[in-house]
């Protein structure tokens, strides 16, 4: 019997694995197909070969593995995002080695594969300044910069992802008394997000000046489609380049579009508002997830220690009176 052709198989998987097996939602649709785009372009580079010519041999654990050390190493991916895109080629052999059990061994060594570890460092985050000077940034004079202006500050002040931002649509807003934005966030839970009312304003502006369908997107691209996560990315680094000259601070900080979302959550945290709620705001699974922004500002851990009682205590060395833990101690 012979085996199926990689295109055949990379249709199939997401036609009939993710979409009617699985019933994946849009964003997850969308974040393994990128994965394949990408690999796409590394096999041009290593291969020689067009997206329609590759074969199932081609994909082999050699290929996987170029494959995630070009997105670290020259992509400049984070561990985090090359785990992902394992995540999702796994997803993709997985299916393979039920459907082509000649392709079994092969499926196997790619499936070895592990996820890299990494270290949690600090949530990147933007203070109130930074913040006002990266929505200053726009040129209102011009239809991106008032576009850009109004994406900006809806990012800031309510928090959404990266996926939910460029997918929102004008009928998810509304506006009056509650004024909100609506969207379908991971495990398509249903999620409204108040706006404050100069946000909404600007916001209304922006719609007002624009004709469209409600079906059409609230920040559209130059051709009137949704913006894709990479003119995201472009948007912000060119406005956060713009806003280094007026805010110094910025030039010390790598801001990609999801710290925008950091600042929403540090804003009400330093607010004083409750994790749970933070975390129902910003559609996390568990509150769990939303203490990472604890550890993220040391304002908040020196507004703790300040209610703090001195032990009364005189700091002491310890002294090994054993040579041997004499020893041990100087290790």
């Amino acid at each position: 019997m012979s085996v199926s052709s990689f295109p055949a198989l990379l249709e199939r998987f997401f036609t009939e694995r993710l979409l009617n097996q699985m019933g994946a939602s849009p964003h997850t649709i969308a974040a393994y197909r990128d994965t394949f785009r990408l690999l796409f372009r590394f096999a041009v580079g290593r291969l020689g070969k067009a997206p329609s010519e590759l074969r199932m041999e081609d994909m082999d654990v050699a290929f996987v593995g170029g494959f995630l050390d070009h997105l670290e190493n020259q992509r400049g991916n984070s561990t985090r995002t090359r785990n992902n895109r394992l995540a999702a080629l796994h997803s993709f052999f997985r299916f393979v080695a039920i459907h082509e059990p000649a392709l079994a061994l092969q499926c196997q060594r790619v499936l070895a594969l592990p996820s890299k570890r990494f270290t949690r460092g600090p949530v990147e985050f933007l203070t109130n300044e930074e913040t006002a000077a990266l929505v200053a940034s726009p040129d209102p004079r011009t239809w991106i910069g008032r576009r850009d202006k109004a994406l900006l500050l809806v990012a800031v002040q309510t928090g959404l992802r990266n996926s939910e931002i460029t997918s929102l649509r004008r009928c998810d807003v509304g506006f009056g008394v509650g004024a909100h934005v609506c969207c379908f966030g991971k495990g398509r839970k249903l999620r409204r997000t108040p706006l404050r009312p100069d946000v909404a304003a600007v916001l209304k502006e922006w719609l007002t000046q624009q004709d469209g369908q409600p079906e059409d997107p609230v920040f559209p691209s130059s051709n009137g489609g949704r913006l894709s996560a990479d003119a995201l990315q472009r948007l912000v680094a060119k406005h956060v380049a713009a806003a280094r000259q007026r805010c110094p601070s910025l030039k010390t900080k790598k801001v990609k579009p999801h710290t925008l979302r950091h600042a929403a959550a540090m804003a009400l945290l330093h607010c004083g508002v409750d994790l749970s709620v933070i975390a129902l705001w910003l559609g996390h699974e568990s509150s769990e997830t939303t203490q990472t922004y604890l550890h993220a500002d040391m304002q908040l851990k020196e507004r703790a220690l300040a209610h703090a009682t001195s032990s009364g205590l005189k700091p002491d060395r310890f002294r090994p009176s054993d040579p041997l833990l004499a020893f041990l101690e100087s290790l």
